[in-house]
């Protein structure tokens, strides 16, 4: 059975972004270490998830992405991918998408989920946005969460665990720090270890 893989970037008082979605902490701090495992992180799977804003963000830049041939071999591999993987959007106000291999979500996202699970394939990952995020975790459709914790606090936020419906005990699987400063935290929920040992 498929995973479903959240990858975050959070500060390190735990926020997914700055009140107004501001990524300029992130943004400033990454480097080619980071690029390199997120290079790796992407090689092993083949969907990705996004909610509507996540979406036209990266529509609007990975289409056009790296693609002089002097580019860096890993960024144009990275763009490739990007473009080539499966994409599915979580929205109740977007109608069509135009970014290649892209689809609109059902309107139930635990059954739109379990079938993807169930389907042949590698691994599932999510960058967001925040909607989407809160309701994987209120349903419990997540089975990996990585965390990127960054060098960085800001005061005010959104933050990555908000509203919990229920407490979530999870297990500290692997852990590596970068060069710069991030550590990278992958847990999984306590509760799924048997699942996950047997899948």
């Amino acid at each position: 059975m498929r995973k479903i893989i959240l990858s975050v970037n959070i500060t390190l008082d735990g926020f997914m972004s700055g009140p107004h979605g501001e990524l300029d902490w992130h943004f400033s701090i990454w480097n080619d270490e980071m690029g390199e495992y997120a290079l790796q992180q992407l090689r092993d799977v083949d969907t990705i998830l996004l909610g509507r804003v996540a979406y036209q963000s990266m529509a609007a830049y990975w289409p056009q992405a790296f693609t002089d041939p002097d580019s860096n071999r890993k960024d144009m591999e990275f763009a490739q991918r990007m473009n080539a993987y499966s994409k599915i959007v979580f929205s109740n106000t977007l109608t069509t998408l135009e970014w290649n291999n892209s689809r609109l979500a059902g309107k139930d996202i635990r059954e739109e989920i379990l079938t993807l699970k169930m389907q042949a394939g590698k691994d599932i990952i999510m960058w967001g946005g925040v909607g989407i995020v809160y309701t994987f975790i209120e349903l419990g459709l997540i089975d990996e969460y990585r965390i990127w914790v960054n060098p960085v606090a800001i005061g005010e936020g959104i933050p990555l665990f908000d509203n919990l419906n229920k407490r979530l005990d999870l297990k500290l699987t692997n852990a590596m720090t970068f060069s710069n400063g991030v550590v990278l935290l992958n847990y999984v929920l306590k509760n799924d270890l048997f699942h996950l040992n047997v899948m």
